[in-house]
């Protein structure tokens, strides 16, 4: 090889080796690089969850409804099936620290705008309400949504926020029994909250799922931290107390007259006024007569039919001779049926001509009778 060959091979050598040899120090360049950047990234994602969460327990916006400290929900029920609610969410006061100054904070605020808190709480309890219309098929209602802070000193400082509301339809009423519980079906009563019932004081409890020991004489006591409701709880199943409901309202115009004594009134006065009726048209023909003879029990009662104002004088005189036994004298007809002596011979001889009765003379009487194929006395 010439001297000019190796003059190119040594350049080319030169030029490669400038090539080749930054290479591994760019690479090693770019991945220092990249670790730093991503290291970068991560301190930086790091950075904020560790300043919010400063944040979140200095809680710089002032405390919130569900940073209480407690929450104590009271339920009154009535005989007519509604339901007086007042949720209390309670905070600790502590003058010692920042949460006085928060506590105040707050109340302010729910002074200032209450309508803003009613309209919050009164959606949360919406969603419990359709839960509950639609689990037993009642239509319900929430209504006179209110709000209102207070503080108390015993046993410990708090802070109140009370919320109170009615429920309509919030038990099932039937009779004497009142079921409650079911509009509540499927609520959770987490930790630190409560729920008391209140029930009337006609009333007694007759079952109470799930059972619990702190129940007075008039409600019953459920704390979250010890109880978890299923599907079908709370249930209450309570019964008007026999006492109060046998018990007569008395009043300065005296005891109310039950209905069923009344209508057992107008019932015996209904009978009275039928029997003087049917008594009055049954001695009618003998009314007028100064001296009326004595008129037989059994006068009237031995065939039924219509009243003797309804009757032909000739009918007349034929009931007459039934109700005697089919034989009576004329002048007890004339008595009898208030006849003058011409009207009641001028009927008797019809009777006679139609052969509807037979008249015979006993002494100085005539004495009438129906056919019957014997004959005694004389023939007039």
């Amino acid at each position: 090889m010439d001297v000019r060959g190796l003059q190119a091979l040594l350049v080319l050598v030169v030029v490669v080796g400038c090539l080749v040899v930054p290479i591994p120090a760019a690479s090693a360049a770019a991945v220092d690089g990249g670790a730093e950047t991503d290291q970068l990234a991560l301190q930086e994602d790091e950075e904020p969850e560790t300043d919010d969460g400063a944040e979140t327990e200095d809680d710089g916006d002032g405390l919130k409804l569900e940073n209480a400290t407690e929450i104590h929900i009271d339920v009154y029920l009535h005989e007519n099936g509604s339901a007086t609610f007042v949720v209390d969410y309670r905070f600790h006061v502590n003058d010692e620290n920042e949460s006085a100054e928060r506590w105040q904070e707050l109340r302010d605020d729910i002074d200032e705008n209450p309508d803003e808190y009613v309209e919050s709480e009164r959606g949360a309890w919406n969603e419990v309400r359709a839960d509950g219309e639609n689990t037993t098929g009642r239509e319900m209602n929430l209504s006179d949504f209110s709000v209102r802070t207070d503080e108390s000193t015993a046993p410990r400082d708090l802070g109140h926020v009370e919320y109170t509301f009615e429920w309509s339809s919030f038990s099932h009423v039937e009779l004497n029994r009142l079921e409650a519980g079911d509009a509540l079906s499927g609520f959770t009563l987490v930790d630190d909250t409560t729920l008391q019932i209140f029930w009337p004081e006609s009333y007694s409890a007759y079952e109470i799922d799930p059972e619990s020991e702190d129940r007075g004489e008039g409600s019953v006591f459920w704390d979250g931290e010890g109880t978890e409701f299923t599907d079908d709880q709370p249930r209450i199943v309570l019964i008007e107390n026999s006492e109060a409901a046998d018990e007569p309202v008395e009043t300065e115009e005296g005891p109310a007259m039950p209905w069923l004594a009344v209508a057992g009134a107008l019932a015996l006065l209904a009978s009275l006024a039928l029997v003087g009726w049917w008594l009055r048209h049954r001695r009618e023909p003998v009314a007028g007569v100064e001296n009326p003879r004595e008129v037989p029990a059994d006068v009237g009662e031995t065939q039924g039919g219509p009243p003797p104002e309804l009757l032909s004088n000739e009918e007349r005189v034929l009931r007459l001779l039934e109700e005697h036994g089919s034989r009576v004298k004329q002048q007890e007809v004339v008595s009898e049926l208030d006849w003058t002596e011409a009207k009641t011979s001028q009927v008797v001889s019809g009777l006679r001509e139609e052969d509807e009765i037979e008249v015979f003379r006993i002494g100085r009487e005539n004495v009438l009778a129906l056919p019957t194929g014997d004959e005694e006395g004389t023939e007039e």
